[in-house]
C-alpha cells in the first residue's frame, strides 16, 4: 500500500484568532501553528495501514516554507516521506490548492510513484470550506467518501470499504483502489510522537515542489470573528428557599 495524506498548516485549535487591522488576513505574529484534528486522524491511519500492510505513507501539504514543521510532526508520529508543495505566504483559495496538490501528485507520478490511498481531513480546521479532497479525486477520477470513520482494506479483492456514521446508523460504501477518502476525528486515536520519531523527522530529507499555481476562483472580501459567548451565573436562591427555583430549571431542560 502506498498512502498519500494532504494536510494544511493552520493557527493551533482552540487559540483565539487576532485579524489584522483591515480584517483581510488572520494575523499570525504571535500564533502557533499545527495541523486539524481530522488531518491527524488521517496521518495515525496511514500509518496504522502501512504498518499492518507494508508499503509506503507520504504526507503533503501546500503552503509556505514555514509549513515543514507540519510535515515534520507527521513524520515524527511514524510518515515516511514528506512533500512540500511552496506557494509563498499568502493563503490559497480551495480551487488552488486543489489544483496545487494535482499537479504535485502527478508530478510523483511521472517519477514512478503511485498512490493507492489519497487521505484528507474532512474540512480544514480553520476555513471549513469542505472542497479540496474532492476536487483532487474529480480531478484525478478517483472514488471517494466524507465523513468517513471507518476504514477496511481488502487488498485480495482490491477494494476497500468507508464507514460513515448517520443519524440512524451507519453507511457503508465499498470502493475500489485506487480511491480518496475524507476522514473525520473519531476514526482513531493518534500516536503522540516518540523521542526516537521526532530525531527522525528533524533528519528526514523533504522533497520540495514548485508547481506553477492556477488562480483561484474565490475573493475574499474580509474576514469576521463570530461574536464570543458570553457566560453568565444566575443564584437561584440559597438553602431550601432554592429548591423551587431548582426545580423549574430542571423542568424546562425536560431533566424531570
Amino acid at each position: 500500500m502506498d498512502v498519500l495524506v494532504c494536510v494544511k498548516r493552520v493557527p493551533a485549535t482552540g487559540a483565539k484568532i487576532p485579524l489584522t487591522e483591515g480584517g483581510e488576513d488572520v494575523d499570525t505574529r504571535h500564533l502557533g501553528f499545527t495541523i486539524g484534528p481530522h488531518e491527524e486522524c488521517a496521518v495515525e491511519e496511514a500509518v496504522r495501514i502501512v504498518e499492518r500492510f507494508g508499503g509506503s505513507s507520504t504526507v503533503l501539504t501546500v503552503g509556505p516554507p514555514e509549513a515543514d514543521e507540519q510535515l515534520r510532526y507527521a513524520i515524527s508520529m511514524g510518515v515516511d516521506h514528506g512533500v512540500l508543495v511552496e506557494t509563498g505566504s499568502g493563503e490559497t483559495d480551495p480551487e488552488a490548492t486543489a489544483s496545487a496538490i494535482i499537479a504535485a501528485i502527478r508530478e510523483l507520478e511521472a517519477d514512478g510513484r503511485r498512490f493507492d490511498l489519497i487521505m484528507f481531513g474532512n474540512e480544514s480546521a480553520d476555513a471549513g470550506n469542505y472542497q479540496v479532497g474532492i476536487r483532487v479525486a474529480y480531478a484525478l477520477g478517483l472514488p471517494i467518501v466524507g465523513g468517513v470513520k471507518g476504514i477496511e482494506l481488502d487488498l485480495a479483492a482490491g477494494q476497500v470499504a468507508f464507514r460513515r456514521p448517520v443519524d440512524d446508523g451507519v453507511e457503508v460504501y465499498r470502493a475500489p483502489l485506487p480511491s480518496a477518502v475524507a476522514v473525520k476525528e473519531g476514526l482513531n486515536l493518534p500516536r503522540y510522537p516518540s523521542i526516537k520519531g521526532r530525531l527522525r523527522a528533524k533528519k528526514t530529507q523533504l522533497r520540495i515542489l514548485r508547481p506553477e499555481l492556477k488562480d483561484g476562483g474565490l475573493r475574499k472580501v474580509r474576514l469576521r470573528l463570530p461574536p464570543e459567548a458570553e457566560r453568565e451565573t444566575v443564584v437561584l436562591g440559597h438553602g431550601a428557599a432554592a429548591a423551587g427555583p431548582v426545580v423549574d430549571v430542571l423542568t424546562e431542560l425536560g431533566v424531570v
